[in-house]
């Protein structure tokens, strides 16, 4: 999102180092086990009007140094753009940024010579790498655009920038779709950093399972809905932490989507 929104020290040439300090940093708000529980409303938030926004690790005026991130991951925006609004021409670097559209619609561009409007149920992925600038703009004059961003840290930096796209909005539900991987298997968009993105979409009764290879850990988020996760009820913006654990089973309650990140 928006470069001057964005804390010094998680865009730039302190990458390693950053990453470095990263690793095994989450507050143990509730622990069950080796599960992290932590509900929405113990995200950052801020109402610029325009922008209504809750950040799941510190970001912009929002600064917790027991949520600076979960391994490779850096940030998850929960954001609703007012209709007409949106951030200008801004740049990014050496930063793998995935978006997702809930509802709504994102106009996005970029120094690529990309130009888009992203929609329900689409995914968007742009490998900063070197540098690269780009716009989002709520194209509506009546409609909230509502989308989560996604920052992973690249293995590497000052690689060429790139850009893709995957479409999700007809994809099975109770079932676990493969996002975004290293190794782009199975149609998923391959990006710069061992962590898989899933996608499920759940109904009443649904059942999926994600195994956790050992050494692997998992940030499970809500984006939509109620779901049962390990026996755990949770709400739209909640999230799951798993550490030393086996499976992740998720359960739907009702219409729910969820974003499950496995990381090294």
């Amino acid at each position: 999102m928006n470069l001057f929104l964005l804390p010094d020290f998680c865009d730039g040439p302190d990458l390693v180092a950053l990453r470095c300090n990263l690793r095994d940093r989450v507050i143990r708000a509730k622990v069950v086990g080796m599960i992290t529980i932590r509900k929405s409303g113990e995200r950052g938030h801020a109402d610029h009007g325009w922008l209504d926004t809750y950040h799941t690790f510190s970001f912009a005026g929002y600064r917790d140094p027991r949520w600076m991130g979960f391994r490779s991951l850096r940030v998850i925006n929960d954001d609703r753009v007012a209709p007409s609004k949106g951030f200008g021409m801004h740049p990014h670097r050496d930063m793998e940024i995935i978006t997702y559209v809930l509802s709504g619609a994102l106009e996005h561009k970029d120094s690529m010579g990309n130009g888009r409007i992203i929609r329900p149920g689409e995914f968007q992925y742009m490998s900063a790498g070197s540098g690269v600038l780009h716009s989002e703009f709520n194209p509506s004059d009546s409609e909230t655009v509502h989308l989560l961003q996604i920052w992973i840290l690249p293995e590497q930096g000052g690689l060429d920038p790139r850009y893709r796209e995957k479409k999700m909005s007809d994809s099975a539900s109770g079932q676990l779709h493969l996002i975004t991987s290293r190794d782009g298997r199975d149609d998923s968009i391959s990006i710069r950093q061992d962590a898989e993105l899933w996608l499920a979409k759940l109904a009443a009764g649904h059942v999926a399972e994600h195994p956790l290879a050992p050494g692997r850990h998992a940030w499970v988020h809500v984006a939509e809905g109620v779901v049962e996760i390990n026996g755990h009820r949770l709400s739209e913006g909640d999230a799951a932490v798993f550490r030393d654990e086996a499976v992740v089973k998720l359960g739907g309650v009702g219409p729910a989507q969820v974003l499950l990140f496995d990381l090294a």
